[in-house]
């Protein structure tokens, strides 16, 4: 059943509209009997249904009442609006009380009394540009925005509210005194959007709301009471400034779980100044246009002295063209001049003089409670005592401002006549006006301007040599004029602004909290620097809740992954695109689909357009900067010169439309770049995505995902992936696509790793081993097996990490696979050697080292890394935990040479990594400086977050030891935060022992002492016997280092990390532990002891070869003496 109020259709058993909430229940007034269809008459008692029969044949339809300007602009583009989302304000008004109010009367009657409501209400629509898309018996339901997109939606839809309203009350005073009777009528407002499906040649548009547009604004008019507007807070964000209200708080909405607030539209705002709206809601800090202003001085100075200058600024939408004349007129304000300023609306182009009435309302000091006998008053006295030769214009001036004309000469003229006395009026009391003292007139927006006031500023200017007359004007590009010409006139290109402004208003808006850096960056690069648009998108992020704190002090208040286009942005660049001729927007959106760069070729295949045409609308789309040529060789190609625009354009378009134009395109870039594919294929797999074209967009986005891989881009790989993975699940199920989804939840795993997103990288995981267990397939199964191994790992769980390592390898092992082999021994390596157990890690990891020799040496085996460098890595770090320093510095230049050779960042840095740790517990500190500085490089420009904490922590740890704590502390904490973003286990022991040391070596022994408890607490949680004989190791040093040394709680710990670190081979820690004690005995006097322990130190360091250490046990046994 379709509903007479929205024409939404209902289920057959809906009682209630789905849409808009009206009964579709109808009962007869007089006998309740139900009624069917559109019946004028019940059937029962005979008695007329009123509102059906009171409407009249012309409100049938649009066609009947919509006037033809707005019909014809509607029917020549309606093939282009056809099929596009559109942001539009809702409009809802009905005559309250009409049953009641109609019910005794004549069907006739009635409809004298009904008809008038109606007309007024249309007439204040279509005096906004709206169009009334139903009649629906007592009241209307209107759209602004659509057909018709306008930048400034809501601000029409409410000024026709409130036209309506202030109309209804003048008839209400006709009907009252004529009859008797009270006529009111309510108002319910709402902004979203809606789907524009078709146009009909009777102007009825087919569309289709999105979410709750149409039902809130229907539930706003049963909300509101008679005489009154109510309107919901989307549309008053969009309208803010620009109008009155009064918050009416939240009020339960019938459909909705929560209530909605509500607000009562009560006027307009001030009409004075367009931009007036803007600063009312407080301005910004004014950025980046030091010349431009200097250049309005300049030509203020130039009229001061008498030579009259034009200066025109030209900009595209909200580049800030009124914000520059507000600040020239109010913080540089030109004193001894007098200002008269005019703003146009861009529904004013069909009202003759809007601009100049405005401009003169305030050069005469009229205000809105004026009336006619007030206004004559001061026309007559400012005009006279200017200058009594302007008497004969007073008719001109009276007929502007709507004042009564008895002036039987002007009555006589004809319209010609009375333009050009009306020009001439205006043209002489500004040029007399100038004489008396310095005029700075401002006419902004010319973009909107009528013909008449186009006229007066064309007659202005060539007067404009003799006076102290300034004339600033504003446009975007698309006005034209005649006044280049002119040696007078100046035109100020205003363009966005520069990234280093762009970020000065940025950080007044936001504050300088570092977090926000990436958002900043974000922003400016999303805006391309257009102010107007950086402030919607703040406030938008504001209102939405991802930023929170008080302007110019926010902070992100919850991850960000896409910033949306503000509905006030979207409106403008909306109504811009609109204004194309129907064939250059199609070919707009069709660019918008390909993405912000367009190559020409693609254009072609997709534009369904002849070359000539195709290459006159890519033109015109230059001339209106829409697009710009960005290559000639070897393609030509274009881009959006918005990113803005690029997603508006884009996001009209419907689904259906827009996957039609993916596939094509798909089709067009294999026929056109048949050898060229490899290079394509992000485009592809993003085109094969959006087109739906699913077997396609699985191989293109898994080939993506290893291309990204192979540059180290892992979250764009990981993306691409998980792409693939939903593209496969959309075609039908085979052992092929099972067993695909296991191999592609593999790459995402080797992806995810470099990201440390561990819980990610087991929930994927878990699937695969499902899918490979119901296949019998133990291949993958064994993947799992040693998947499963390394995530155990890295959260700690060491047991059930080497029990599925063992079942990997097993595995492995049984089919004779290298490939499953390689990765088993590595990470079974790892495990023991986070377990303190380096001696038998060292035999896994040796055992790649030696596999992994000749060609197989760059082998990657669907690893993110170089098995052959990180398995070195792996026991390089296991070599130094033991003291085989020359071994391991060997390992260290092969890896190094390998990682170059293959020029692979995350083994790169793994290698750097590798010879840091080794030297630092070596003791040489400038070489594990420098590697650890490379690695923290590589590190942190390739974004390897699972490799950053331990670095950075070996770096902080490697200056400490050389001296350079303050350098130390700042990276021992990040790393601490690192490790803690990233929710792993493994190694934080090791990190938070390092901070420890470093706050022990600045004299902060309670810090130093808590943070050692808690590396203990760890390595004992993990059962990380290596990290508690280095957190052991620590503690003795603090106890020793106390103000009054602790003897023997420094002895127990240091007993304890010799006992540890001789029992695991951990020979430099256990020379370093024996140093530690001697140094603790000779301190306390007992030589004999002292010098058992540091001669033990001694001998060890020297067999390593570790002169660092070597020196300073050699120095306490000088001390003793």
């Amino acid at each position: 059943m379709k509903c007479a109020r929205c024409q939404h259709e209902n289920r057959p058993q809906a009682r209630f509209c789905e849409e808009c909430s009206m009964s579709l229940e109808r009962a007869c007034r007089n006998c309740g009997a139900e009624l069917s269809g559109q019946v004028k008459f019940c059937a029962e008692c005979g008695h007329p249904v009123i509102l059906d029969s009171t409407v009249q044949p012309r409100f049938a339809s649009p066609d009947t009442y919509t006037p033809k300007h707005l019909a014809e602009r509607i029917l020549t583009s309606r093939s282009a609006l056809e099929g596009e989302r559109k942001q539009v304000t809702v409009l809802f008004a009905d005559l309250k009380g009409s049953m009641e109010l109609l019910a005794d009367r004549d069907p006739e009657e009635a409809r004298t009394l009904l008809d008038p409501v109606l007309e007024r209400m249309m007439d204040a629509v279509h005096r906004y540009e709206g169009t009334v898309n139903q009649v629906m018996g007592d009241g209307i339901m209107a759209l602004f925005g659509a057909p018709l997109a306008h930048e400034d939606h809501a601000v029409r839809a409410c000024y026709a509210a409130l036209a309506m309203q202030m109309a209804i009350r003048r008839y209400t005073e006709q009907v009252r005194r004529e009859q008797g009777i009270e006529v009111q009528i309510r108002v319910g407002l709402n902004s979203g959007e809606v789907v524009v499906r078709a146009i009909s040649n009777d102007l009825h548009m087919d569309y289709t709301a999105v979410g709750q547009t149409t039902h809130l604004a229907s539930r706003m008019e049963q909300l509101a009471t008679p005489g009154t507007i109510r309107l919901t807070a989307d549309t008053l964000r969009l309208a803010e400034g620009f109008v009155h209200v009064e918050s009416l708080g939240p009020i339960p909405v019938k459909g909705l779980p929560e209530p909605v607030e509500v607000f009562e539209l009560v006027g307009a705002g001030p009409p004075e100044r367009r931009f007036e709206a803007v600063a009312a809601r407080g301005l910004t800090r004014f950025v980046g246009r030091q010349g431009e202003l200097d250049a309005l001085r300049e030509a203020l100075e130039k009229a001061a002295a008498g030579h009259g200058q034009v200066v025109a600024l030209v900009g595209e939408p909200g580049v800030g063209k009124s914000r520059l004349f507000w600040e020239f007129t109010h913080s540089h304000r030109p004193e001894g001049w007098l200002l008269l300023y005019s703003s146009s609306v861009s529904y004013g182009k069909a009202t003759p003089y809007l601009p100049v009435i405005g401009l003169l309302k305030g050069y005469f000091q009229i205000g809105d409670r004026d009336d006619h006998r007030k206004i004559r008053e001061k026309v007559m006295g400012k005009l006279l005592a200017l200058d009594e030769t302007l008497k004969p214009a007073l008719p001109a001036f009276f007929a502007l401002l709507d004042v009564p004309v008895d002036d039987p000469e002007w009555q006589e003229l004809d319209p010609p006549q009375r333009r050009r006395r009306t020009l001439d009026a205006i043209k002489h009391l500004v040029l007399r006006e100038s004489r008396v003292q310095p005029l700075l007139v401002i006419f902004e927006d010319l973009h909107w301007i009528d013909t008449e006031t186009q006229a007066l500023i064309d007659s202005l200017v060539e007067s404009m040599p003799v006076g102290h007359l300034l004339l600033l004007v504003n446009y975007r590009p698309e006005y034209q004029h005649g006044w280049a010409s002119k040696t007078y006139y100046t035109q100020l290109r205003l363009d966005p602004l520069p990234p280093e402004s762009a970020e000065e208003l940025l950080q007044a808006i936001l504050g300088d909290d570092e977090g926000l850096q990436p958002l900043k960056r974000l922003l400016i690069e999303r805006t391309e620097g257009n102010p107007f648009f950086l402030e919607e998108s703040v406030r938008t992020l504001v209102e939405t809740h991802f930023l929170s704190g008080e302007r110019g002090a926010h902070r992100l208040a919850k991850a960000l992954t896409k910033i949306q286009v503000p509905a006030t942005v979207q409106a403008v660049l909306t109504a811009r695109i609109d204004r194309l001729p129907s064939e250059e927007k199609r070919l707009l959106q069709s660019a918008s689909v390909i993405g912000k760069d367009v190559p020409f070729a693609l254009l072609e295949a997709i534009a369904e357009l002849t070359k000539e045409g195709l290459r006159r609308g890519l033109r015109h789309l230059q001339t209106a900067e829409f697009l710009y040529e960005t290559r000639l060789f070897p393609d030509l190609e274009f881009t959006f010169k918005h990113a803005l625009t690029h997603e508006v354009a884009y996001g009209s378009l419907l689904e259906d439309r827009r996957r039609a134009l993916h596939a094509r395109i798909v089709e067009a870039i294999e026929r056109l770049y048949p050898d060229r594919l490899v290079e394509q294929v992000e485009r592809l797999a993003h085109h094969s995505f959006r087109g739906d074209v699913w077997g396609k967009a699985v191989t293109y986005l898994r080939q993506a995902g290893s291309k990204a891989a192979l540059r180290s881009a892992h979250r764009e790989a990981a993306a691409c992936l998980e792409q693939a993975l939903t593209a496969l699940g959309r075609l039908p199920e085979s052992r092929e696509t099972l067993e695909q989804a296991i191999d592609l939840r593999f790459d995402l795993r080797t992806a995810l790793i470099p990201l440390g997103e561990y819980e990610r990288i087991f929930e994927s995981l878990q699937k695969a081993e499902l899918v490979a267990k119901a296949l019998d397939d133990p291949r993958r199964l064994g993947r799992v097996c040693v998947y499963v191994t390394s995530y155990f790992r890295e959260i700690g769980e060491y047991d059930r990490a080497i029990e599925s390592g063992h079942q990997g390898l097993a595995i492995a092992e049984r089919l004779g696979d290298l490939a499953l082999q390689v990765p088993t021994n590595h990470f079974l390596g790892q495990v023991y050697h986070d377990q303190g157990r380096y001696r038998q890690g060292s035999v896994f990891l040796r055992r790649n080292v030696e596999a992994l020799a000749g060609e197989l040496t760059n082998e990657r085996l669907g690893l993110p890394y170089l098995p052959s460098v990180h398995s070195r890595m792996w026991l390089i770090r296991c070599l130094a935990e033991l003291g085989e320093f020359a071994e391991g510095a060997v390992l260290g230049e092969q890896a190094a040479r390998i990682a170059e050779s293959a020029n692979h960042p995350f083994s790169l840095t793994s290698a750097s990594w590798a010879l840091g740790r080794l030297h630092l517990r070596k003791g040489d500190l400038d070489r594990a400086i420098a590697a650890l500085e490379r690695g923290v490089e590589l590190g942190g420009g390739w974004s390897i977050r699972i490799l950053l904490p331990g670095m950075t922590s070996d770096l902080g740890s490697a200056y400490a030891l050389s001296g350079r704590v303050d350098e130390a502390m700042p990276l021992l904490e990040q790393a601490v935060e690192q490790h803690t973003a990233i929710r792993g286990a493994a190694g934080l022991s090791a990190i938070v022992t390092n901070l420890g040391r470093a706050h022990l070596l600045a004299g902060r022994l309670a810090n130093a002492a808590a943070l050692g408890e808690q590396s203990l607490a760890l390595s004992r949680a993990h059962r990380e016997q290596g990290q508690l004989a280095h957190a052991n190791y620590l503690l003795g040093e603090i106890a020793a280092h106390a103000g009054a040394p602790d003897l023997e709680k420094a002895e127990a710990a240091y007993g304890e990390g010799v006992a540890l670190s001789e029992e695991l081979e951990m020979r430099p820690l256990a020379a370093q532990c024996r140093l530690g004690l001697g140094t603790l005995y000779r301190r306390a006097s007992l030589p004999e002891k002292a010098l058992e322990q540091l001669s033990a130190a001694s001998l060890l360091f020297g067999k390593m070869d570790m002169p660092f250490w070597l020196h300073k046990s050699e120095a306490e046994i000088k001390a003793i003496g």
